[in-house]
């Protein structure tokens, strides 16, 4: 499918314009950053890996009745996706103490928490993304009371999910990050969950040896960040089995037949 007109480039994304009204292609780039993009690398197949493992969760999502922005994979490293009025909040769900949490509450990185603990990012890159409160959302009209209530039942919903998905192959899920983005049908509007679900929104640990999987491979300078990322992926089952990959990148298995391998 040829390319429209580049709408927005992140971090780890390009949007272009979708082939019809309302829909956005959405590309994944190999580009790994931290610290604000202070520290910055490409990581050859890390956006084809988490194209396929986004995509395998957004499916599983969207069984389970949570509507998300996907609409289907294009190729290796394309999604199809719903253009979305995108809430200017990042919300994490915790269940294991770890990162910022540990640095501003001084606990162990890996300590249990009493419960599940949802937290909003304001997104604003020139702000370090600050942590804000329910207050300010409303305050600053970023969100409806309505929608910070809907945001955590599904961000909770969504960790149920993901929780037993990853421990079924061995993964401790630590923490998450998700965005949603508004859609409008006429005077009707519904939130849907945007954006990624991947190593590089999660924080995944081995359980068994608390071996990490995600990210902060590349944040702590712990070196075979896609390796983990294309291990997390083989457990899923988006890898198959004993698959040379090669220099070419992962071979990956396909839904539909297409793009199975780059």
């Amino acid at each position: 499918m040829a390319r429209r007109k580049q709408i927005y480039e992140g971090k780890a994304k390009i949007l272009f314009e979708g082939p019809e009204p309302g829909t956005i292609i959405q590309y994944f780039k190999d580009d790994a950053t931290a610290f604000n993009n202070k520290k910055h690398a490409v990581l050859e197949g890390k956006g084809v890996l988490n194209n396929r493992i986004s995509e395998f969760i957004m499916v599983g999502l969207e069984r389970i009745g949570v509507a998300t922005h996907f609409i289907k994979r294009l190729n290796m490293r394309e999604q199809l996706v719903r253009q979305l009025e995108i809430i200017p909040l990042e919300v994490v769900v915790r269940n294991v103490a770890a990162g910022s949490l540990s640095k501003r509450l001084g606990l162990e990185d890996g300590a249990a928490l009493p419960r599940s603990i949802i937290e909003f990012y304001y997104k604003d890159d020139k702000l370090g993304d600050p942590l804000v409160s329910e207050e300010h959302i409303t305050a600053f009209n970023w969100a409806s009371p309505q929608e910070i209530d809907d945001m955590m039942a599904l961000g909770l919903r969504i960790n149920d999910y993901l929780a037993g998905l990853f421990a079924g192959v061995g993964i401790k899920l630590v923490d998450f990050k998700v965005e949603f983005g508004r859609q409008y049908e006429g005077d009707m509007m519904r939130l849907l969950l945007a954006d990624e679900i991947s190593p590089d929104s999660c924080r995944l640990w081995d359980m068994e040896t608390n071996d990490i999987m995600d990210k902060d491979r590349f944040r702590k300078d712990l070196g075979n960040v896609t390796d983990a990322y294309r291990e997390v992926a083989r457990r899923l089952g988006v890898l198959r089995e004993n698959e040379n990959t090669g220099a070419q990148g992962p071979v990956l298995v396909s839904d539909n037949g297409d793009n199975a391998s780059i």
